[in-house]
């Protein structure tokens, strides 16, 4: 039988702080930019576990979801709810509790170095499930994955524009019933979501995989001061002369950042609405 993944979600409420007490402040701000300050902060963490295994002939399951939900319950969320990261958990002590690097021990505290899920169970079967990936969100649009080959950080941003779909070597009635409503002479708007997944190595110092003040600068630059508030058709000179499809748009917007961040890009995904969405990986 094919194994089947099966993902459960917990959350947490947490407070951290992005500062190194053996540092001064202006090497703080160095290393974390805005984000640096001695006081915490909070938020409501969403952590996603996805486990992989066979089902069992007996139950019908993978795993009883309440082994599951016990481990998580006993190993995660009762040491990080309600609790200061940087303080109060010992497994984080002298670390920067970034998303990145809570997602790596959070896959310490509840799998071997094997990948099997540490599960209180005696059942061989279970013995045969393994940690897949982990998601974890610290903002609706912040959020982190970890695979065994792979930890990424996606962040997402909004912006409002206008567009008519038309194609000039059409004539109306072709236009029409290639594009129906979305053809409209005088355009109509959408507020676009784009979301942006990078990947590298996590520095040392500051526990993260990218500087994320320099990732927002990038895309607020780059992207959205480009595309908010826009006519697409006529204020966006890289998309003159093509429809302005979410397909043509995407691409523009992986190629501007392809040539910004290079092989630490992995994906782009454009939401044209909460339906539609249109997506470049390069994982």
């Amino acid at each position: 039988m094919e194994s089947v993944a099966l993902t459960r979600e917990v959350t947490f409420s947490s407070g951290h702080r992005f500062w190194l007490d053996h540092l001064s402040a202006a090497e703080n701000l160095t290393l974390f930019g805005a984000y640096a300050s001695r006081f915490n902060h909070g938020h409501n963490y969403r952590l996603q576990v996805t486990i992989d295994g066979q089902v069992d002939p007996m139950t019908g399951m993978v795993v009883n979801i309440k082994l599951l939900d016990e481990l998580l319950q006993d190993n995660v969320v009762d040491k990080f709810h309600l609790k200061s990261l940087n303080d109060e958990v010992a497994v984080l002590k002298g670390k920067v509790p970034t998303l990145e690097v809570l997602l790596h021990v959070v896959r310490n505290l509840i799998a071997e170095p094997d990948g099997r899920v540490l599960l209180n169970s005696s059942s061989p079967q279970n013995c045969q499930v393994t940690l897949q990936r982990l998601r974890c969100f610290e903002m609706p649009d912040l959020w982190a994955d970890w695979t065994e080959n792979m930890m990424t950080l996606t962040r997402s941003y909004e912006f409002a524009a206008a567009h008519r779909l038309h194609v000039a070597g059409l004539s109306h009635d072709e236009n029409v019933k290639l594009f129906g409503k979305c053809n409209n002479q005088n355009g109509h708007g959408h507020n676009y979501v784009v979301e942006v997944t990078v990947t590298g190595q996590m520095d040392e110092n500051t526990g993260m995989i990218i500087d994320l003040v320099q990732l927002d600068r990038l895309v607020e630059s780059e992207i959205v001061e480009k595309l908010d508030h826009k006519n697409l058709d006529v204020d966006v000179p890289e998309l003159l002369g093509r429809p302005t499809t979410s397909e043509n748009i995407v691409a523009f917007i992986d190629k501007v950042l392809q040539e910004k961040l290079g092989k630490a890009l992995v994906g782009v995904r454009l939401f044209e609405t909460a339906r539609n969405s249109f997506e470049i990986s390069h994982g």
